[in-house]
């Protein structure tokens, strides 16, 4: 890989990892000031809203100038947002402000691996990507269950630096300190993220023109025949993922008897298990196997119907291990196939633009489902079985769909050979 991908995977490590402390550190805000405990699933809700609300935008100006420039704006949004908490702003509104950096932020950092590699080389670099990625939820999520540990907090605030007043006197504020230093940092590798070379789209000033241009995309990308098999999956597994971070604190709560904490830990496990799956697919899976992992998206589902059935943390830890690496393998080859589609139909920008709508409405759908199912006080293990069966009949669905393609595509060959 060149020097240059290391840059971006360093951006993108700390970007991550801080949106992901943030998570942890809004929960305990919203903990201490008592919220319903409904409002934790809105964080999730509030922080991707924009990614459906300004899809039509946003791939527009990731395309209209260098990716470095456009993920270093980004970053000052999310750092802005995240300022915000320390100012006693309600910690939804502050994530929904990340959550603004980051849909601008997500065309820029997927785009430019399809500028700047070849397309032999996209499986591994998202398979990189998402490792890494997933590497900074981990830590993200141990960095934030650390920052709201007492004892962690009273240590970090007891230090102090000599004839300067630096404001921070609550557990909260020194969190949100720390994880501003992150956004900080993230920012600083943007400023050297390579400039690709490829020519930019001048940023059409009429929405309305954006707007029929990403409904253009949208359609294009559904119609294709591999676009749609990849995007349905990329679909799923961002709705699903997002879903199950929840699912995962609740669950570990009830069954495990765990604290926030040590709940967010077990996050950490679960994407530790999607970092070795992603690692495992950029090594062993070709762009043009990619289809072939999506049995794997069947049988996650039906694994996570086991955790129905288990109370002892040595169990715990490795069945959430491997539900996290079986969607780790197959979402990475699919990820790099929706990449190389959407580039060769559309453009780096306006084709993450448009999976990231179809993503993040996945998310909104899903969050929003166990909103309703948590404020009616459903039993976790309900909702638990509930997430598993939906992910395993999608999934089933999907993969028919597959067979469905390749059949009419085996027709069309037929006659026109016995056309010739």
């Amino acid at each position: 890989m060149p020097f240059g991908f290391y840059i971006i995977m360093a951006a993108q490590f700390f970007s991550a990892l801080a949106d992901n402390a943030l998570l942890i550190a809004a929960i305990a805000a919203l903990r201490e000031m008592q919220a319903p405990a409904e409002y934790e699933p809105l964080l999730k809700t509030c922080f991707t809203l924009s990614y459906v609300v300004l899809a039509a935008f946003v791939g527009a100006f990731a395309d209209s100038m260098a990716k470095g420039r456009v993920m270093l704006i980004s970053n000052t949004i999310k750092i802005f947002g995240c300022s915000l908490m320390f100012f006693d702003v309600h910690p939804l509104i502050a994530y929904a402000v990340v959550g603004l950096g980051a849909a601008a932020y997500s065309p820029a950092k997927y785009g430019i691996l399809t500028e700047y590699l070849p397309p032999r080389l996209l499986v591994v670099a998202n398979g990189w990507i998402e490792g890494l990625t997933v590497g900074a939820i981990i830590i993200g999520v141990v960095v934030g269950g650390l920052l709201i540990q007492p004892a962690v907090a009273y240590n970090l605030l007891a230090f102090d630096f000599p004839l300067i007043d630096t404001g921070i006197d609550t557990s909260g504020e020194m969190a949100v300190a720390i994880i501003a230093v992150l956004y900080l940092t993230a920012a600083l590798f943007n400023l050297y993220v390579p400039n690709t070379g490829v020519d930019h789209k001048p940023l059409k000033k009429n929405p309305f023109y954006l707007l029929h241009e990403f409904n253009h995309c949208l359609a294009l990308l559904w119609r294709d025949r591999l676009g749609q098999i990849s995007l349905a999956v990329t679909t799923l597994f961002w709705g699903a993922g997002a879903t199950l971070q929840f699912i995962v604190i609740k669950w570990s709560e009830v069954a495990l008897g765990l604290d926030l904490s040590k709940s967010s830990m077990l996050q950490g496990v679960v994407a530790f298990g999607v970092a070795g799956g992603a690692i495992v697919a950029a090594k062993f899976i070709t762009l043009r196997k990619s289809v072939k992992v999506i049995p794997l998206g069947i049988a996650m589902g039906v694994i996570v119907l086991i955790m129905n059935f288990v109370h002892d943390m040595w169990l715990a830890v490795p069945l959430l291990i491997l539900i996290g690496g079986l969607s780790g393998f197959f979402v990475v080859p699919m990820n790099a196939l929706l990449q190389h589609r959407g580039h060769i139909l559309m453009g780096a920008g306006h084709s993450i633009a448009v999976q990231n709508f179809n993503e993040n409405l996945s998310i909104l759908v899903m969050t929003g489902l166990y909103y309703v199912m948590i404020r009616a006080d459903m039993s976790i293990y309900w909702v638990l079985t509930l997430f598993g069966l939906f992910v395993s009949g999608i999934m089933y669905l999907i993969r028919e769909r597959h067979f469905a393609n390749q059949r009419d595509r085996d027709d069309v060959k037929h006659l026109d050979d016995t056309a010739h």
